[in-house]
């Protein structure tokens, strides 16, 4: 059934506005006045607000914004579409201001928030709007949305470093493979032909160079050919949640990698919990929500785990401690949370401690890396240049 945009007056003059579903736009009218409203203005909208559901996505930073400036209005007393009202007026940003339009429509026309945020799933997600919605039942909207914005920012901080980190031995290595295949395809073959001219003996690494040379101008479409199918055929057999679980699996057991990637995961799980707990969600709601923001399987099997243990009675901690995936940091934290009644304080804290553990482990792993890889890929420059110039230094001995 389509929708509509109508604006109308009511009995007493107020002016009104929203979306309604009807049949056509004088069924919407008919149902406008039977609620005692008088359209001044229909036009079709449900094409508009589809076609904003599949395109509308904002990015953390700009989201963590206007989710601030939500929070600082809905906390002042200003009623929800006046504050949705003044944030699309004041953005900049022309798909953010379309965003909270039709936001601000969907609750004028009596829709709650969280619902009207479920046509925007690409900019909301169920986190999001599960807080949203958690917030607007307990009457701390301005609150959840506040402890909301503090999430986003924290993620993209810490997003941000994670890529800092990669960004610089990204570069190195992908310079240093260009070069590499830019001396093996062009430079090698025209100083072989020099070589092949002086019909001299040439060093072993010379020659093996050469043949290396060789061998990737030969079959190098072949290796690219490869190497595609091998990246299609993961990606295949990513999408079955059996090869994704043992690939999460894979991924948490490296010495390295697996501590950042379950930190990060019990960052979430943690911060999610303090929010929802911490907002008079109900325990075993929080769970299921916080279970959906893991991102490695095993650790998210582990967190539904964690819920229906506690839905069976068993306390927190213990359930946390039996499934022997989460840091015994979290556990220790949420003991003592139970026991002093602080537990949304307490899982704050876990996620900071989490959080900072991470960044401490990507500083050491980008202080160690960057060295090695530099060094690494050095020698191999090095050895393609003792490869090019020592029969040209063994030349010039016997020309002397």
């Amino acid at each position: 059934m389509p929708s509509f945009r109508y604006e109308a007056v009511d009995t007493a003059g107020r002016s009104r506005r929203g979306i309604l579903d009807a049949a056509s736009s004088r069924a919407a009218r008919d149902a406008l006045r039977t609620d005692g409203l008088f359209p001044t203005a229909i036009e079709t909208s449900a094409g508009a607000i589809k076609a904003r559901s599949e395109s509308t996505r904002l990015s953390t930073m700009l989201l963590a914004l206007t989710t601030r400036q939500m929070a600082t209005l809905v906390a002042s007393g200003m009623p929800l579409d006046q504050a949705l009202t003044a944030l699309a007026e004041q953005t900049d940003h022309p798909g953010t201001a379309r965003l909270l339009e039709a936001i601000r429509d969907q609750v004028a026309a009596g829709e709650p928030l969280a619902a009207a945020m479920s046509r925007f799933p690409r900019t909301f997600n169920d986190l999001y709007r599960g807080l949203v919605a958690v917030g607007a039942e307990t009457g701390q909207l301005g609150g959840v949305l506040s402890r909301l914005a503090d999430y986003l920012e924290a993620r993209q901080v810490l997003r941000q470093k994670f890529t800092l980190a990669l960004i610089y031995p990204a570069l190195i290595t992908i310079i240093a493979l260009g070069v590499i295949t830019t001396l093996l395809l062009y430079v090698v073959p025209q100083i072989v032909a020099v070589y092949q001219q002086s019909r001299q003996t040439l060093p072993f690494l010379t020659r093996a160079l050469i043949a290396s040379s060789d061998f990737l101008r030969a079959t190098g479409w072949y290796w690219l050919g490869a190497i595609a199918m091998v990246a299609i055929g993961v990606a295949l057999l990513l999408r079955h949640e059996h090869w994704r679980d043992r690939w999460h699996a894979l991924l948490l057991r490296m010495p390295v990698a697996g501590r950042v990637l379950s930190g990060l995961d019990t960052a979430r799980f943690a911060s999610t919990l303090s929010i929802l707990t911490g907002s008079g969600a109900p325990l075993l709601r929080a769970l299921d929500t916080a279970a959906g923001v893991v991102w490695a399987r095993p650790m998210r099997r582990a967190a539904d785990a964690v819920a229906a243990h506690v839905r069976e009675g068993v306390s927190l901690a213990r359930a946390l401690a039996s499934q022997r995936v989460f840091p015994p940091l979290l556990v220790h934290l949420v003991a003592n949370g139970e026991q002093s009644g602080q537990l949304p304080a307490m899982l704050d804290r876990a996620a900071r401690e989490q959080e900072q553990d991470v960044e401490r482990r990507l500083t050491w792993l980008a202080a160690l890396v960057q060295p090695l890889l530099i060094v690494f890929m050095g020698a191999i420059v090095l050895v393609l240049v003792l490869a090019v110039m020592l029969p040209i230094v063994s030349m010039n001995q016997l020309i002397r």
